[in-house]
C-alpha cells in the first residue's frame, strides 16, 4: 500500500456515548501499549490513539476499510463494544477537526484537548504509527483548534473540567475559607486548585505520587498551599471539606472506607478509571460527583458559546473539504504516476526497438544525438497522449468517479488489478467509504 493511499477507520468512546464504567472498560492500559497493539496488525500502516479523561479514540490506516475495522477490534478496540462508535474515512477526518476545535468536548472550547492531541500526536510518531495519511489528518486537526481559538470566541472565557469541577463544588458548599485537597498535579490538578484559590478557600493541600510536580503546582497557586504524597492523601481527609481527584492511577486512590470518618465532605472525581470507589457514597456526610454530574455545570457554557460554535463548525467544513480534496488529488496522483509509469515502461521497450532497426538498417550505431531525437519523440508523444487522461482522472478523483478510473487504468495496463494502489469493493477503484 501507497502511503497516499491508505484509508482511515476509527473507533471512539466518549462520555456522549458511554457510561463511565463503559468508558473505563475501553481504555487502554497506556497510550503505548494500545499502539503497540495497533501496529502488531499486519494491515496496518499507521495508527494514532488519543486518550483522556472522557474520550478514548484509536484511528489505523489500512488499505481498505473492512481491513482496518477488523484491526481495531483485534487490537482491543471493538467497533462494535459497548459506546463505542465506529468510524469511515471521512467522519474519522471530520471528527478529528471537531475534536481539535474543542466541540466535541465536555466543556466547549476548552483549551486542554490541543496539548493532548499534541502529546498524542508525539507519542504515535515515536512508535512509527504516523506517515503520510495521518500526518496530515492530525496536524490539519491542530491547525483548526488553532484557528478555532484565535479567531472566533469559542474560548472565551473558557473553564477547564478542573475549573469546572471546582465550579460545581461550590454549588455544593460554601468554599470561602474552605479546606480543599487536590489529588493529581497534572493539568487538570493545576487548574482546579488555581480554581480553589479564586474561589478564596482557607487552603490548598496538593497530593501527588511524585511530590516535587505538587510542590511546582503549589508554587503556582495563590493561596496558602501544602503538598503531600498520595499515601499520605487519605489521611488528609478528615481535615478536607473538598477534593477534586484527577490522577491517573489504574486503581482507586481512595477506596470506600476512606471516607468512613472523613465528617461532611464534597467529593468531585474527574478521573477515568475512577480514583475514588462508589462504595465511598455510601456515607452519608460524603457527596461523591463525577464526570456525568459536571453537564450541569457546562450546559451554561455551551449555551452562551452557540454562536462561536456555528463559526467553528463552518470553518471545520471548510477546513474539511480542503483535506478531502487533499487525499483526493493524492490518490488520484497515485494512479496516475501508475499510468506513467506503464506507458514509461512501453516506451521504453518501443524505443530500444527502434533504434535497433535503424542500427540493422544502417549497419551501424546511432549516435547520441540521433538516439535524443528518438527518445524526445517517444517523451513527447507520451505527454501529449497521456495529458488529457491525467486531466479527466483528476477530475474523476475530485468528483468520487473512480470507475472512470479504473476504466483509464484497464486501457493502460490490462493487469492493473495485480498492482492497485488501493483495494477496491466490488472490483471497481473507490475511495474510503463515506458516511457524510
Amino acid at each position: 500500500m501507497n502511503g497516499n493511499t491508505g484509508v482511515v477507520s476509527g473507533v471512539r468512546v466518549s462520555h456522549e456515548t458511554a457510561s463511565l464504567d463503559e468508558l473505563a472498560a475501553a481504555s487502554a492500559a497506556s497510550t503505548q501499549a494500545a499502539l503497540d497493539a495497533l501496529l502488531e496488525q499486519p494491515p496496518v500502516e499507521e495508527a494514532f490513539v488519543l486518550q483522556t479523561c472522557h474520550r478514548v479514540e484509536a484511528y489505523v490506516v489500512t488499505a481498505d476499510q473492512a481491513s482496518g475495522r477488523r484491526a481495531l477490534g483485534t487490537a482491543g478496540f471493538d467497533p462494535a463494544g459497548a459506546g463505542a462508535v465506529s468510524m469511515g474515512h471521512e467522519q474519522s477526518l471530520r471528527h478529528l477537526l471537531r475534536v481539535a476545535a474543542g466541540l466535541e468536548s465536555l466543556v466547549v472550547g476548552e483549551d486542554q484537548i490541543l496539548g493532548q492531541l499534541r502529546d498524542a500526536y508525539d507519542t504515535a510518531k515515536d512508535a512509527g504509527g504516523i506517515d503520510r495519511v495521518l500526518r496530515e489528518a492530525v496536524t490539519k486537526a491542530m491547525h483548526v483548534g488553532e484557528r478555532a481559538r484565535t479567531e472566533t470566541a469559542i474560548n472565551e472565557g473558557a473553564t477547564s473540567l478542573g475549573t469546572a469541577a471546582v465550579r460545581l463544588a461550590k454549588r455544593k458548599t460554601d468554599l470561602e475559607d474552605a479546606r480543599a485537597l487536590v489529588v493529581g498535579a497534572g493539568e487538570m490538578g493545576a487548574l482546579a486548585a488555581k480554581a480553589f484559590a479564586s474561589a478564596d478557600v482557607a487552603e490548598v493541600v496538593v497530593a501527588n505520587r511524585t511530590p516535587e510536580r505538587a510542590d511546582r503546582v503549589a508554587d503556582s497557586v495563590d493561596a496558602p498551599t501544602e503538598t503531600t504524597d498520595l499515601a499520605d492523601a487519605r489521611g488528609r481527609l478528615g481535615a478536607a471539606d473538598v477534593v477534586v481527584t484527577a490522577t491517573s492511577s489504574p486503581e482507586h486512590v481512595f477506596p470506600g472506607q476512606a471516607f468512613s470518618d472523613a465528617g461532611e465532605t464534597v467529593v468531585v472525581d474527574l478521573a477515568q478509571p475512577r480514583d475514588v470507589a462508589p462504595a465511598a457514597g455510601t456515607h452519608d456526610a460524603v457527596s461523591i460527583h463525577d464526570l456525568d454530574d459536571l453537564e450541569a455545570v457546562t450546559a451554561a457554557t455551551r449555551e452562551r458559546r452557540e454562536d462561536a460554535a456555528r463559526e467553528v463548525e463552518a470553518m471545520i467544513t471548510e477546513e474539511f473539504e480542503h483535506l478531502l480534496a487533499q487525499y483526493k488529488r493524492k490518490r488520484a496522483d497515485e494512479v496516475i504516476a501508475r499510468m506513467y509509469e506503464s506507458a514509461d515502461r512501453l516506451k521504453g521497450r518501443e524505443v530500444q526497438t527502434a533504434v535497433q532497426r535503424l542500427e540493422a538498417e544502417r549497419g551501424e550505431d546511432l549516435d547520441d544525438a540521433e538516439r535524443e531525437v528518438v527518445e524526445s519523440m517517444a517523451d513527447a508523444l507520451v505527454s501529449q497522449l497521456l495529458a488529457a487522461p491525467t486531466r479527466s482522472l483528476r477530475d474523476a478523483a475530485a468528483e468520487d468517479d473512480w470507475s472512470t478510473i479504473a476504466t483509464a487504468l484497464e486501457l493502460f495496463n490490462p493487469d492493473f488489478e495485480d498492482e492497485m494502489p488501493f483495494e477496491v469493493p466490488g472490483g471497481d477503484v473507490a475511495p474510503a467509504e463515506s458516511e457524510d
